[in-house]
């Protein structure tokens, strides 16, 4: 099985860039080496807004400022610590203690105690409500650095709901859940974002449909695997997707002949036939006894792609029998038509004379055999609307064709979701989905 996107050894990403980015935002808005005044020293015509320090933090603070300013070694500093957080009283305090805390951290690469500090800024209440949402994101992110993933997704829901809006915080979130092995709950926390921001009308991170596609695929989530490659195809296709969307389909699901015929022939419209497999697939699913004008036009694209090997024997049969084959079935399949409207004939004379017809690239009148197919009692009523909507996409009627594919129901129904996204992408006009 071939893919594009997927990676087998994927698991959580390098999240140091993510960090670094954040953590200086936060160092930038709400960081500084304040000198601190007494409170009755300081004058301001606001009473309630004047800080709180409290003389006793305020002796412990001052030094400690100084050798901050002096640039002097953080690890040194680092010891002043304990005495500086004893001598907290007020929530001002806190404040700027947390401030001092995350700086020294900072300095000398201490992340926990960089988590610390900037906690503890968080519990005074005192961050500017400009800064808040940054503070609790970049915390968050440091819980996630430290593997707190419980505390790191608090911190991202506090953020998200004080508004702070960032891929890197809907993608930690899911990747808070990867990193406990909980993988469909993080595939669900990146169904959630997407679908927020498709109902927004924003646009969706291709690295989150990419990231819980491979997840899906990876821990052998089938149904998730499916949502995600639609996902994929509907935000961003390409030959390369579809052929994922495709293989996932393959490696989850047994197929019959006659459903993994019909995947198959959406891997050929959608430009991702791409191995061998896919084509001797192809070609042993639509049996050149039956389809032998596809199965010869089949043969003849996997020769020309040099993805068949010449003188293999699938190859040269079925490139034989659909020679022999395609005149005696052209000749007949006016008959096969003139039978299926004849009086008694079934739903299953209708679908052959349609898919005989379909084989032939005569879409029009492979329409018309399968809706007379449906107007019957016994119809295989998946396959017939698959290969109407099917003949249909050939026709350009899209509208038509998507409505039919959302019609099909049961073991198909995976395989028509696909070729929806395909009719509603040509209906579109998306030339990338071509």
């Amino acid at each position: 099985m071939q893919f594009s996107v997927l990676n087998p050894k994927a698991r959580r990403p390098r999240t140091g860039t993510h960090f670094a980015l954040a953590l200086a935002l936060v160092a930038g808005g709400v960081l500084g080496i304040p000198a601190l005044e007494a409170p009755a020293a300081a004058q301001k015509k606001d009473e309630q807004a004047k800080p709180n320090y409290t003389k006793g933090f305020i002796a412990a603070y001052q030094p400690l400022a100084k050798r901050l300013e002096a640039q002097e070694d953080p690890a040194t500093l680092k010891a002043e610590i304990p005495a500086l957080t004893a001598a907290v009283e007020s929530e001002d305090d806190k404040f700027v203690a947390g401030q001092a805390m995350y700086t020294i951290g900072v300095r000398a690469e201490d992340g926990p105690l960089q988590r610390r500090g900037l906690d503890m800024m968080l519990e005074s209440g005192k961050v500017a409500p400009e800064n808040y949402a940054l503070s609790l994101f970049a915390s968050g992110q440091l819980a996630y650095q430290a593997e707190d993933y419980a505390q790191a997704r608090e911190r991202f829901e506090q953020a998200a709901a004080a508004g702070y809006d960032d891929a890197n915080l809907q993608g930690l979130m899911a990747e808070s859940y990867f990193a406990e092995d909980n993988f469909a709950a993080g595939l669900a926390s990146l169904q959630q974002a997407i679908a927020a921001r498709e109902n927004a009308g924003q646009p969706v991170e291709e690295n989150w449909i990419k990231r819980g596609f491979a997840i899906a695929y990876n821990n052998q989530l089938a149904e998730q695997a499916t949502d995600f490659s639609k996902l994929y195809i509907a935000h961003y296709p390409s030959a390369n997707v579809w052929g994922d969307a495709i293989a996932v389909q393959r490696s989850f699901y047994e197929y019959d002949d006659q459903s993994l015929l019909d995947l198959m022939r959406l891997a050929d419209r959608t430009d991702s036939l791409r191995s061998e497999r896919d084509y001797v697939d192809y070609i042993s699913a639509a049996d050149a006894r039956r389809l032998p004008a596809e199965v010869g036009r089949i043969v003849a694209a996997g020769l020309a792609a040099n993805m068949l090997n010449p003188g293999d024997v699938l190859v040269t049969e079925a490139k034989a029998t659909a020679a022999a084959q395609t005149g005696p079935a052209r000749a007949d399949v006016a008959q096969l038509e003139k039978d299926a409207r004849g009086s008694g004939a079934t739903a299953l004379d209708a679908s052959a004379a349609g898919d005989m017809y379909l084989n032939f690239d005569d879409t029009a009148k492979a329409i018309e055999m399968y809706e007379l197919a449906l107007s019957r009692s016994g119809v295989d009523r998946g396959r017939v609307l698959t290969r109407l909507g099917i003949a249909q996409v050939d026709q350009g009627q899209f509208a038509d064709a998507k409505a039919n594919f959302d019609r099909v129901e049961g073991p198909r129904a995976a395989i028509a979701d696909l070729w929806a996204l395909y009719a509603e992408a040509q209906l579109s006009g998306s030339a990338s989905a071509q």
